[in-house]
């Protein structure tokens, strides 16, 4: 007779992707709003974007009461920066304090990974992406989640960053017009439903630039 035991895990992969692009004056960030555990769907109008600050975003995957948790964290350094300094946290600002959040927490990670976009001090797209114990890299567009291994390749065609070893430094913001950036972001989630169970019911975007954030949504496939 096999010998059987319980497996408990703090942990779960609830799915869904991200995505980010960085223009020359605005930036772009969209998630499927589909939260998943296993084969079973939990809901599908789930949003994973939050807004840290008027010109910062993060979309999230990974284990959501964990992206809770540090969307509550970063909200709550946020709110004491802004009494002591009395101005709102930048963007590359707010990129470096959830780098140093994440690796606080390495030993007992949130399980999160997250692009963070926005403007930067110059009004210039910015984004910022993540692993789960706070390594981060400023790049032109990322992708992350259930789906990012299928997007991630499309981008790297259709945008071509330059390589980050040139020098000198080559500008990582995307050429494309800000109306081009969100139909790419609609064509690679298109594609990304129709291959990752865990991407699909509905996109959300997110535009943000100097008029401020712009909301939008598309249906996916629901299967």
């Amino acid at each position: 007779m096999t010998k059987q035991q319980a497996n408990w895990s703090p942990y779960d992969n609830n799915g869904g992707s991200c995505v980010a692009i960085a223009g020359a004056d605005y930036c772009v960030i969209a998630a499927d709003t589909r939260m998943s555990t296993g084969y079973n769907i939990l809901t599908r109008d789930y949003s994973k974007i939050c807004k840290l600050a008027d010109k910062c975003v993060m979309a999230s995957s990974g284990f959501q009461a964990d992206v809770k948790a540090l969307q509550k964290h970063l909200a709550a350094r946020h709110l004491i920066y802004q009494h002591q300094h009395n101005k709102q946290m930048s963007c590359p600002a707010m990129a470096q304090l959830l780098s140093n959040t994440l690796y606080y927490k390495r030993f007992f990670p949130y399980y999160s990974f997250n692009v963070l976009g926005g403007l930067d001090n110059e009004g210039k797209g910015c984004v910022f992406t993540y692993d789960a114990v706070g390594s981060f890299e400023k790049v032109g567009y990322s992708s992350q989640g259930s789906g990012s291994t299928l997007i991630m390749p499309f981008l790297d065609n259709q945008l071509k960053s330059p390589s980050p070893l040139l020098l000198p430094a080559q500008d990582a913001v995307t050429p494309l017009a800000e109306a081009e950036a969100v139909d790419l972001v609609k064509t690679v989630f298109a594609s990304a439903s129709e291959r990752d169970i865990y991407t699909g019911d509905k996109l959300e975007i997110i535009v943000i630039n100097a008029d401020g954030i712009r909301r939008d949504y598309m249906d996916l496939r629901k299967d």
